[in-house]
């Protein structure tokens, strides 16, 4: 399939204007409603009444710390939820470096998931207060913060290794545990500022927190979110990790969850991120990091608590390994694959296959076969995990992991972990991400709903707008219709929906749509990744090209050649000469067996553009080392339709 299925589909942003209403008058020129049904699938003259499928993508993250998480506030993040709110609505804000900084657009939600782990400990140390002072690793720390420089940065890192290996001293972990006068307090204030910021129908303000699930270092980190108001929030506390408090085992958090919707009588759920940071155990398939089985039970309980699994963020990208996926030229981006996550054990090829998401959507339909359930049948999401209080996922406008690396000349010089085993070095930050859900309105029932069925993608940034629906019957006349979506939801399914059952002598057919970010930078391509399990019981995936822009062909190895480099490095800036502003196609699945289980999603890949190392270069004079990557490719990654025999 080439760029001429766009020649069916001239200009998505008018979708070709549908016959004329006149044409199907009588004598008394006014419109019968059998013939308006005939032009609109719909109950009204009104295309967009009587709908109750979502008709926008709402924008946001859920994954942001303020200066209450622990290591935030010890890397000199002194802002709290406040700034965070009000940036993400669209004001401009100064960040705890001093500098001023505004999105280019608001975003719609916010979920703000400080690490439920000795929350407000951070302020305290800053302060010095004196029951900080009173335990000598709590003086040591507090002292080093004091001295400032790298002196503060020491004592932050051995703080987190400390928090990492789980050797934080009992008598500070009392304190700032759940119970505490300390604890309970912060959370009421985090269950209170989002009450605050909450607009239903023009900014949702979700209630959660993270559980930062680390042992010896390996990430099993998870967001809780609720669905609720601060009335049933108010019931429970966050759960921790660190014992005798908490527990780093996830079904253990399980637990928690369906505690929760017992006692409130709301609702949960929770995601993962950074599976490329737990050597190989955010995925088992086997046994789990702590000697459990992955059994019945696991699949259950996973399968029913994280429908979702951040896929992209600051801390390296988590779709694809190029090791595991050798055929895709696109599988190496934003590969953090050095070590765990404080670098106390180097990667090892084995353990690959744990860490990623789409090895992970394959082993999961091996699961389902043994077990009869999916635990990996998530949706996509893409969020920054930044500790500035600042969702800035946007290359031109990106301020860093931490405060301690805002905007300057040198902050590419310093490493985000550095051990005596190696180094995620600065240059490796990557500027990503945000997550696009669609729903009925913006509200907390309506953006959760929308997640918990899985209709969310993920983004490196970009605000592009991407549709996918699967089914038996899309063709290419679908795309000849002022709302192709109409046909979407009457003839098939969302992403994050299931196909089953394959009609006799069909395969499965898919609509995907894609615009380009309105201030961003035009497309190169749109991919469909299948993956599939044989009737021997082995795993493949395929990576297609559906649709592309400009005048390219597949050259005699089936590769589509590249869209070509706008990039002015000079000036650190592109131009939209190449490439196309929407992108749309039906692909018929040419390899269908309908005895094997499969899934399907889309990834949208932009031309190249420029990194924000190559910002810092032009705007701040900084020295970027030989070898650094300055261009890359921003792309979006949908949930998976599903198709299971």
């Amino acid at each position: 399939m080439t760029h001429r299925h766009l020649n069916t589909f001239v200009g998505v942003l008018a979708w070709l204007a549908l016959p004329a209403i006149a044409s199907a008058q009588h004598d008394a020129g006014i419109p019968q409603i059998e013939d308006i049904e005939s032009l609109y699938p719909g109950k009204a003259y009104s295309p967009w009444a009587e709908r109750s499928f979502p008709s926008r993508v709402y924008w946001g993250e859920t994954h942001l710390h303020t200066g209450l998480s622990l290591d935030a506030g010890l890397f000199g993040n002194t802002t709290g939820h406040d700034t965070a709110y009000r940036l993400a609505r669209g004001e401009q804000v100064t960040s705890a470096g001093g500098q001023p900084v505004k999105l280019s657009r608001p975003l719609d939600f916010l979920v703000i998931t400080d690490h439920s782990d000795m929350m407000g400990i951070a302020t305290d140390i800053q302060s010095g207060a004196p029951n900080i002072l009173a335990v000598p690793k709590g003086k040591e720390w507090a002292e080093g913060f004091a001295k400032g420089g790298q002196a503060a940065a020491e004592a932050a890192f051995d703080l987190i290794g400390n928090f990492s290996q789980g050797t934080v001293p009992v008598e500070l972990l009392e304190q700032y545990s759940p119970g505490s006068t300390i604890y309970d307090s912060v959370w009421e204030k985090i269950i209170a500022s989002a009450e605050t910021y909450n607009e239903p129908g023009r900014f949702t303000a979700f209630i959660g927190f993270e559980w930062t699930s680390v042992p010896k270092g390996f990430n099993l980190h998870r967001n809780v979110i609720l669905r609720d108001n601060g009335n049933r929030a108010g019931q429970v506390v966050p759960m921790v990790t660190q014992p005798p408090f908490g527990s780093t085992d996830p079904l253990d958090l399980y637990q928690w969850l369906e505690d929760y919707e017992e006692k409130t009588g709301g609702r949960a759920l929770a995601l993962a991120h950074n599976g490329n940071l737990s050597n190989g155990w955010m995925f088992p398939v086997d046994k789990t990091y702590a000697g459990g089985r992955v059994n019945k039970e696991y699949v259950t309980l996973r399968a029913k608590w994280e429908p979702l699994y951040e896929v992209t963020q600051i801390k390296g990208d988590g779709e694809a390994h190029p090791a595991l996926s050798p055929d895709d030229e696109f599988a190496d981006y934003g590969t953090w694959d050095v070590g765990n996550l404080d670098i106390t054990e180097l990667k090892k090829p084995e353990m690959l296959p744990g860490e990623y998401a789409r090895e992970a959507l394959k082993q999961g339909l091996m699961l389902e076969k043994k077990f009869g359930t999916n635990p990996y049948k998530f949706g996509m999401v893409g969020a920054t995990d930044a500790h500035t209080s600042l969702t800035t996922a946007e290359e031109d406008n990106f301020f860093g992991k931490s405060t301690s690396v805002e905007p300057s000349a040198t902050r590419v010089a310093h490493p985000f972990v550095k051990s005596a085993l190696g180094a995620f070095e600065g240059d490796m930050l990557v500027a990503s991400g945000y997550q696009g859900i669609w729903a009925t309105e913006n509200t907390r029932e309506a953006l959760f709903d929308a997640m918990e069925r899985k209709e969310t993608y993920a983004t490196t940034g970009s605000r592009m707008l991407v549709r996918f629906f699967g089914g038996w019957d899309f063709g290419a006349d679908d795309l000849r219709n002022r709302q192709p979506a109409f046909l979407g939801y009457e003839k098939g399914v969302p992403m994050g929906g299931d196909l089953t059952m394959a009609p006799s002598g069909k395969a499965p057919t898919f609509m995907v749509i894609a615009l380009r970010d309105p201030i961003g930078a035009n497309l190169d391509r749109i991919q469909i990744i299948k993956g599939w399990m044989d009737d021997d019981g082995d795993l493949h995936e395929k990576v297609y090209d559906v649709v592309w822009s400009d005048d390219r062909q597949p050259g005699a190895d089936g590769k589509l050649p590249p869209v070509g480099n706008t990039v002015d490095v000079e000036a650190a800036n592109w131009t939209n000469t190449i490439g196309a502003s929407e992108l749309a196609t039906v692909w018929t699945d040419p390899d269908f067996d309908a005895d094997e289980s499969a899934f399907y999603y889309v990834r949208v890949l932009e031309i190249p553009t420029p990194r924000w190392v190559l910002y810092d270069k032009v705007r701040l004079g900084a020295h970027i080392p030989d070898g650094v990557e300055l261009i890359h490719q921003e792309r979006a990654y949908t949930s998976p339709i599903w198709y299971t025999p």
